[in-house]
């Protein structure tokens, strides 16, 4: 038994060593041939790779790079990466590390290098953006980089198409902006500037962005005291509201009037920090969007509301302003007026009266009230003349005004150039029967207009009109422009000069002007689309629609050169009476001259050089400085005349130079260069 046990576990022994022996063997034989195989298996996979277009290979490299990348970084941080959209700079990793996860990041520094070490490849410079497509491809996308050559050129055709795209949309978008930049600048040149407020926009202050920020800061801080402090009141919060009203009104009374930084108290800073802390209260205990813009939109219709009121208020006061005659001037002529009878008959005459019908001369017409404004006129014309003996002034002025003209004239002669003074009353040719203008003025209608006891002449109604019912409509010297072959039969030429001028150059040139078969010379003043003719005339009505451009352009009474024989040949005298009883109830125009002058020289009138007469000093506060100093004339046409308090200060001393305020008459009647 000892024996067969002993037998049976020899054979046991001797069969185990054989199978590890045959596990030995198989070993040897199998790892090699392993080996091998995977080396096989492994080039022919680089064949594959390095059969590839090189744009691939770099795509799969950097694909290969985003893998080694995931296994750096943790899911979040990569779901950053990947949702970028915009690069715009640099990405350190230490922001991966506080969480700061940037819509702009950038790899800075070769942070990866142990990824490259581990895949033995070339990683990008250190500044190299990863592209956002590439960032965004996961290892499910790989087989994309085995696209045939058709999908490879489709997709390169989209791209194309796409930075085409891109490329018109930032064309067409760059175009709009021109476009909106050049309405803008058309915008402001139409704007009406004739008064500028303080906080204009363009004044010098605020080339310095930054001035006045203080007065801005506490302007500010009242507009959200009074929003606040109305919501409190609203929420019966009454301890929060009258603290806010307490500081509005220490703010208000800081800032009195001040329109800048310098005029403000030393107490402004302690007061913009108390109302900068009761504001701070009142955000925490009342903020509430809804009720915070509503009440600040309740506000800037208040305000304006309050705008338009103030626009009115300003337009009615210019216009009563513009109609009224300063106490000097009313006392200069009645004490001119007084003295004039005084004298002698013998003493009431001009010399040189031989000179008025001489047609070799130079001759000028001259209408006015307004004895100051005359004498402007007529002395710079002389003190500018280069031979003043040659200029001969025809002034006609009313009957009122008649004695005053005179005796300022006889009292300070212009030197060596003749003058001669009518009153308009003694032309017994000009009535109603022969004039249009004095019937029409005579009417009921006209007399309802002008002096109804109920006419309105508040803001609420009426203020628009109220230029039209200046009395300056209604005298006839302001029509007896009309009528100059009757009034100088003997004359052949002769310059048409307003009373709110101003002569700086000898103007004896303007005789040398060929008219080219014109009647009258007037400077146009027409711009792209504006002081056209239909600014003037109701192209409502077929007799103006069917006689005249809309688009013709304007020019400007105040010197105008008329050929009074061209004038006599065309009959415009019988033009102006054709129109005039056509608009017997103001339907082709309103009231004024320049309405019928336009229609009456339409096709008659020759346009001078604009250096002859430059417009606007009574109304624009923007008039180029070099023209008015090269203009031979300037007109302060609009409502701030050079005599009126309402006078532009920067314009006024072209006028006042001219005025001699150390006379008697003027010493007596208080009138200062001030004014």
């Amino acid at each position: 038994m000892a024996l067969m046990r002993g037998l049976a576990g020899g054979r046991n022994r001797a069969s185990g060593s054989r199978f590890s022996v045959v596990a030995f063997i198989l070993i040897c034989f199998l790892a090699p041939l392993i080996f091998f195989l995977a080396r096989g298996l492994q080039t022919s996979d680089q064949e594959d790779i390095s059969a590839l277009p090189s744009k691939q290979v770099v795509k799969l490299k950097e694909w290969q790079t985003l893998q080694d990348l995931k296994s750096l970084f943790s899911k979040e941080v990569l779901d950053a990466i990947m949702g970028s959209v915009d690069d715009m700079g640099p990405l350190s990793l230490d922001n991966f590390r506080k969480n700061n996860f940037s819509a702009s990041w950038r790899v800075v520094g070769a942070m990866i290098s142990n990824v490259t070490s581990k895949r033995g490849q070339e990683i990008p410079h250190a500044r190299q953006e990863i592209p956002k497509a590439e960032a965004a491809k996961s290892s499910d996308d790989y087989a994309q980089w085995n696209d045939n050559p058709a999908q490879v050129a489709r997709r390169q055709l989209i791209e194309k198409r796409r930075e085409k795209r891109a490329a018109d949309l930032v064309k067409n978008d760059h175009e709009a902006i021109v476009k909106l930049e050049n309405a803008a600048i058309e915008h402001s040149k139409s704007v009406d500037s004739a008064v500028l407020g303080k906080y204009n926009l363009w004044r010098k202050e605020n080339e310095n962005e930054n001035a006045d920020t203080t007065v801005r800061l506490m302007r500010d801080q009242m507009i959200m005291a009074m929003v606040y402090s109305s919501i409190a009141k609203m929420k019966n919060k009454l301890v929060i509201y009258q603290e806010l009203q307490f500081q509005l009104k220490e703010s208000q009374r800081s800032l009195g009037e001040a329109t800048s930084d310098a005029e403000l108290p030393h107490s402004a800073h302690e007061k913009i920090k108390g109302m900068g802390h009761v504001l701070s209260k009142a955000k925490e205990q009342l903020y509430d969007c809804k009720l915070v813009t509503g009440k600040l939109r309740a506000m800037l219709q208040t305000a304006d509301e309050k705008v338009r009121g103030l626009k009115k208020q300003s337009a009615f006061l210019s216009q009563t302003a513009a109609k009224t005659i300063p106490n000097a001037i009313h006392c200069l002529s009645m004490r001119l007026t007084i003295d004039y009878y005084l004298l002698p008959p013998e003493k009431r005459k001009f010399p040189r009266s031989e000179n008025l019908e001489n047609p070799d001369l130079y001759h000028y017409a001259l209408f006015s009230d307004n004895v100051l404004a005359a004498s402007v006129v007529v002395n710079s014309t002389v003190m500018n003349a280069k031979d003043p003996s040659k200029h001969v002034f025809h002034l006609v002025t009313d009957k009122l005004n008649f004695g005053a003209m005179n005796m300022w004239f006889l009292l300070n002669p212009p030197g060596k150039a003749t003058i001669h003074v009518e009153n308009v009353d003694e032309f017994k040719w000009l009535n109603s029967s022969y004039c249009p203008v004095l019937r029409q003025l005579e009417s009921a209608t006209m007399k309802e207009f002008y002096f109804k006891a109920g006419h309105p002449t508040t803001l609420s109604s009426g203020a628009s009109n109220l230029k039209y019912r200046n009395p300056k409509y209604l005298s006839m010297l302001n029509h007896l422009r009309f009528y100059l072959p009757e009034v100088y039969p003997k004359l052949d030429r002769i310059l048409f000069l307003d009373d709110d001028i101003v002569v700086q150059k000898d103007l004896t040139g303007l005789w040398s002007v060929d008219l080219h078969g014109k009647v009258n010379g007037a400077v146009e003043t027409c711009g792209e689309s504006f002081h056209r003719f239909d600014k003037y005339l109701n192209f409502s009505n077929p007799h103006i629609a069917r006689n005249f451009d809309p688009n013709a352009c304007g020019w400007a009474y105040g010197m105008n050169f008329f050929d009074l024989k061209v004038w006599k040949k065309k009959d415009i005298t019988g033009i102006y009476h054709k129109w005039q009883n056509m608009n017997e109830g103001r339907t082709l125009w309103k009231l004024g001259t320049l309405p019928p002058g336009l229609i009456t020289f339409y096709g008659l009138t020759h346009p001078l050089n604009k250096s002859w007469h430059v417009l606007g000093l009574g109304y624009n506060p923007s008039v180029d400085r070099k023209e008015i100093q090269n203009a031979a004339v300037i007109h302060y046409n609009g409502n701030m005349k050079p005599w009126l308090d309402i006078s532009m200060a920067k314009y006024r001393s072209y006028w006042t130079k001219y005025v001699k305020y150390d006379h008697l008459y003027l010493r007596n009647c208080k009138f200062s260069e001030r004014r």
